[in-house]
Protein backbone atom coordinates (compact mmCIF):
# COMPACT_ATOMS: atom_id res chain seq x y z
CA UNK A 1 0.00 0.00 0.00
CA UNK A 2 2.67 2.32 0.84
CA UNK A 3 4.36 1.83 -2.29
CA UNK A 4 0.84 2.81 -4.30
CA UNK A 5 0.86 5.80 -1.91
CA UNK A 6 4.01 6.74 -3.33
CA UNK A 7 3.27 5.71 -7.08
CA UNK A 8 0.07 8.25 -7.11
CA UNK A 9 2.00 11.26 -5.49
CA UNK A 10 5.04 11.27 -8.02
CA UNK A 11 2.52 11.37 -10.59
CA UNK A 12 0.50 14.26 -9.49
CA UNK A 13 3.46 16.54 -8.47
CA UNK A 14 5.92 18.58 -11.16
CA UNK A 15 9.95 17.81 -10.72
CA UNK A 16 11.83 20.54 -10.46
CA UNK A 17 13.03 20.41 -14.01
CA UNK A 18 9.26 20.51 -15.35
CA UNK A 19 8.53 23.81 -12.96
CA UNK A 20 12.04 25.50 -14.14
CA UNK A 21 11.05 24.91 -18.11
CA UNK A 22 7.76 26.99 -17.49
CA UNK A 23 9.68 29.43 -16.06
CA UNK A 24 11.88 29.69 -19.18
CA UNK A 25 9.62 29.22 -21.16
CA UNK A 26 7.07 32.11 -19.13
CA UNK A 27 10.31 34.49 -19.06
CA UNK A 28 10.93 33.97 -23.38
CA UNK A 29 7.47 35.07 -24.16
CA UNK A 30 7.48 38.09 -21.61
CA UNK A 31 10.81 38.93 -23.49
CA UNK A 32 8.83 38.88 -26.90
CA UNK A 33 6.33 41.09 -26.18
CA UNK A 34 7.83 44.05 -24.37
CA UNK A 35 9.99 43.95 -27.00
CA UNK A 36 6.92 44.43 -29.41
CA UNK A 37 5.77 46.86 -27.09
CA UNK A 38 9.07 49.13 -26.84
CA UNK A 39 9.44 49.07 -30.45
CA UNK A 40 5.81 49.82 -30.90
CA UNK A 41 6.60 52.98 -28.55
CA UNK A 42 9.18 53.95 -29.80
CA UNK A 43 7.58 54.43 -33.79
CA UNK A 44 5.14 56.46 -32.09
CA UNK A 45 6.87 59.24 -30.58
CA UNK A 46 8.91 58.92 -33.89
CA UNK A 47 5.71 59.08 -35.71
CA UNK A 48 4.49 62.23 -33.67
CA UNK A 49 7.78 64.18 -33.79
CA UNK A 50 7.23 63.77 -38.22
CA UNK A 51 3.54 65.11 -37.39
CA UNK A 52 4.82 67.88 -35.25
CA UNK A 53 7.76 68.86 -37.82
CA UNK A 54 4.84 68.71 -40.98
CA UNK A 55 2.80 71.00 -38.57
CA UNK A 56 6.00 73.42 -38.30
CA UNK A 57 6.51 73.39 -41.85
CA UNK A 58 2.57 74.27 -42.52
CA UNK A 59 2.54 77.06 -40.21
CA UNK A 60 5.92 78.35 -41.04
CA UNK A 61 5.26 78.70 -44.73
CA UNK A 62 1.54 80.60 -43.79
CA UNK A 63 3.74 83.17 -41.91
CA UNK A 64 6.01 83.61 -44.73
CA UNK A 65 2.79 83.55 -47.20
CA UNK A 66 1.32 86.30 -44.65
CA UNK A 67 4.37 88.44 -43.77
CA UNK A 68 6.79 88.31 -47.05
CA UNK A 69 9.81 86.49 -45.17
CA UNK A 70 10.38 83.74 -43.24
CA UNK A 71 10.26 83.80 -38.91
CA UNK A 72 13.42 84.25 -37.43
CA UNK A 73 12.40 81.62 -34.77
CA UNK A 74 9.69 79.08 -33.94
CA UNK A 75 8.53 81.57 -31.09
CA UNK A 76 7.65 84.02 -34.06
CA UNK A 77 4.77 81.75 -34.71
CA UNK A 78 2.88 81.83 -31.87
CA UNK A 79 3.77 85.65 -30.34
CA UNK A 80 2.79 88.86 -32.46
CA UNK A 81 4.94 91.10 -33.54
CA UNK A 82 4.93 94.33 -31.41
CA UNK A 83 5.48 96.82 -34.51
CA UNK A 84 1.69 97.43 -35.41
CA UNK A 85 2.54 97.15 -39.26
CA UNK A 86 3.67 93.78 -38.94
CA UNK A 87 0.77 92.68 -36.08
CA UNK A 88 -1.80 94.19 -38.58
CA UNK A 89 -0.27 91.48 -41.23
CA UNK A 90 0.31 88.74 -38.51
CA UNK A 91 -3.15 88.28 -37.98
CA UNK A 92 -5.54 87.71 -34.59
CA UNK A 93 -4.79 84.23 -33.79
CA UNK A 94 -1.01 82.17 -33.91
CA UNK A 95 -0.24 79.92 -36.41
CA UNK A 96 0.19 77.24 -34.11
CA UNK A 97 -2.81 76.37 -31.73
CA UNK A 98 -0.46 76.91 -28.57
CA UNK A 99 0.71 79.37 -26.66
CA UNK A 100 4.40 77.97 -26.29
CA UNK A 101 6.49 75.93 -28.88
CA UNK A 102 6.24 72.29 -27.69
CA UNK A 103 8.78 70.33 -26.98
CA UNK A 104 9.33 66.88 -29.12
CA UNK A 105 8.39 63.80 -27.74
CA UNK A 106 11.89 63.11 -25.56
CA UNK A 107 11.68 66.32 -24.30
CA UNK A 108 14.38 68.13 -26.33
CA UNK A 109 13.31 71.56 -28.11
CA UNK A 110 12.97 71.95 -31.90
CA UNK A 111 15.32 73.26 -33.96
CA UNK A 112 14.95 75.90 -36.45
CA UNK A 113 17.46 77.48 -39.29
CA UNK A 114 17.14 79.89 -42.18
CA UNK A 115 19.07 79.05 -44.84
CA UNK A 116 19.25 81.62 -48.13
CA UNK A 117 16.07 81.28 -49.04
CA UNK A 118 14.79 78.18 -47.20
CA UNK A 119 14.20 76.90 -43.87
CA UNK A 120 14.92 73.57 -42.04
CA UNK A 121 12.97 72.45 -38.92
CA UNK A 122 14.07 69.00 -37.02
CA UNK A 123 13.89 67.37 -33.56
CA UNK A 124 17.56 65.63 -32.55
CA UNK A 125 15.31 62.14 -32.39
CA UNK A 126 15.79 59.52 -29.82
CA UNK A 127 19.69 60.22 -29.00
CA UNK A 128 19.17 63.88 -28.42
CA UNK A 129 22.26 64.63 -30.31
CA UNK A 130 22.56 66.86 -33.79
CA UNK A 131 23.36 65.52 -37.06
CA UNK A 132 23.09 61.86 -36.32
CA UNK A 133 20.83 59.42 -38.26
CA UNK A 134 17.78 59.52 -35.81
CA UNK A 135 17.51 63.24 -36.87
CA UNK A 136 13.74 63.76 -38.26
CA UNK A 137 13.57 66.76 -40.32
CA UNK A 138 11.66 68.87 -42.62
CA UNK A 139 14.43 67.70 -45.01
CA UNK A 140 12.96 64.05 -45.25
Amino acid sequence: MNKRIRRRSAARAFTLLEVLLVLVILVVLGSMASVAVLGSQDRALKNAAKSQVQTFRRAIDMYQFNMKKLPESLDDLVKKPSDAKLAERWGTKPYLDKKTIPLDPWDNEYRYEVTSDDYRVWSTGPDGNDGTDDDISTDE
